[in-house]
């Protein structure tokens, strides 16, 4: 049974960082497409950024130059540095995991964690 588990989350100010974490079990991480979605109050889920099991990443252009996803395959955790907050950036973040190559799209993603709370104040 895959679990991911995130942390990190929290309250910042406008234009600060935060760096969320995903600790996951029950896969085989190293071949693993990691990723991390976000969901605003009223909005659809959407994707931030995935890593794939070569190292390759892919983006949403929001955030692109702002936040960094990276893996730690020892360590079995994906993380997600996000600097330059905005207001905007405000979601819970949800971690994801997949056998498949990195894919935006939610149903190319077969398990969840429970999410964490990031709030950007202005």
């Amino acid at each position: 049974q895959v679990q991911l588990v995130e942390s990190g989350g929290g309250l910042v100010q406008a234009g600060g960082s935060l760096r969320l974490s995903c600790a996951a079990s029950g896969l085989t991480f190293r071949r693993s497409t990691m990723a991390w979605f976000r969901q605003a109050p009223g909005k659809e889920r959407e994707f931030v950024a995935a890593t794939g099991w070569n190292g390759g990443t892919r983006y949403v252009d929001s955030v692109k130059d702002r936040f960094t996803i990276s893996r730690d395959n020892a360590k079995n955790t994906v993380y997600l540095q996000m600097n330059s907050l905005k207001p905007e950036d405000t979601a819970v973040y949800y971690c994801a995991s997949s056998a498949r190559a990195v894919a935006v799209a939610l149903d190319s993603y077969n398990s969840w964690g429970q999410g964490t709370q990031v709030t950007v104040s202005s």
